[in-house]
């Protein structure tokens, strides 16, 4: 076997620094002293890169974090305001409709307006309470839960029941003629039956709106003939010969009481009509977050 003897020196393999991971260098080559004594001669500057990529990270990380926080407290406090409306305006309900049924048991109305007996003002309370109450017992149980489904129905009935008022007040106002000569001629046929067979029957409900709007029969005291009630007098009313009756029909009274009192109704349908709708807003706001999040009960 024969051995070949090479000559010459192995030049040992340049390596440079430029390949250093993580950093960047303005020239093609460094020293290696240069990294171990941290100075780069001349204009040549290391800069890492990345260490201001995992800063940026970092801020908005925190940043992000924050406005996750602060949309969740804003949530949370639109949730429980929510839950405290409810459950007022479900104490509400219950209390229009204690008033209806305490109307219905003691005064039901029906004598004035017989052709609307079943939709007399005690059963109109107590539907309306009934409606409230159930409403905000719906509103207050899909917030509290967060259920989807609960909070939809309550948007949408909210959003039908604002529509009906809003057609009903328009109706109001554009047949208002209509409607003043429907109620003067049930009103007549109410005092019909009053003066007829079983007088003390109807008698009470008119003695009622008798005294409490100082008024006596439709349009006049004539309206009763001769078969005058108490309720109309105001004065000597022990003696039958001195009797001084009240001049005004209940009807000139009811429809200067509405008159006086429209701006209130005005300002109260609107009241009612604001937190119908913030009502709505709301619970579409709870209902869109659940189904980003993903959270609550699904439909």
């Amino acid at each position: 076997m024969k051995v070949i003897k090479t000559t010459g020196v192995m030049e040992p393999r340049k390596t440079t620094p430029c390949c250093a991971v993580g950093l960047q260098l303005r020239t093609s080559c460094v020293s290696p002293s240069s990294f171990r004594t941290g100075h780069i001669p001349g204009n040549t500057s290391l800069i890492s890169s990345s260490h201001e990529p995992q800063e940026k990270v970092s801020i908005h990380f925190v940043t992000h974090r924050n406005l996750a926080a602060m949309t969740q407290g804003c949530l949370k406090c639109l949730k429980y305001t929510m839950c405290v409306a409810n459950f007022l305006c479900f104490m509400s309900g219950v209390a229009v409709m204690g008033f209806g049924v305490y109307l219905m048991v003691n005064f039901k109305l029906t004598a004035l307006t017989p052709s609307l007996a079943n939709f007399n003002l005690a059963n109109m309370l107590l539907i309306s309470g009934i409606i409230i109450s159930c409403l905000s017992f719906l509103g207050f149980l899909g917030a509290l839960k967060e259920n989807r489904c609960l909070l939809l129905t309550f948007f949408l009935v909210l959003f039908f029941l604002l529509l009906v008022e809003l057609t009903a007040a328009c109706l109001l106002l554009l047949y208002e003629q209509d409607i003043a000569k429907w109620v003067e001629r049930d009103l007549n046929d109410g005092l019909k039956q009053a003066k007829g067979k079983h007088p003390d029957e109807y008698r009470s409900e008119w003695d009622l709106v008798q005294k409490t709007f100082d008024c006596c029969g439709v349009h006049n005291v004539s309206d009763w003939g001769d078969n005058v009630p108490d309720s109309c007098c105001f004065q000597d009313c022990i003696d039958s010969q001195m009797r001084q009756y009240r001049s005004t029909g209940c009807l000139d009274k009811i429809r200067s009481w509405f008159e006086e009192n429209f701006l209130n109704t005005g300002i109260s349908v609107i009241i009612l009509c604001i937190i119908e709708v913030l009502g709505m807003c709301f619970a579409m706001t709870l209902f869109c977050h659940i189904s980003r999040s993903g959270l609550g009960y699904k439909l």
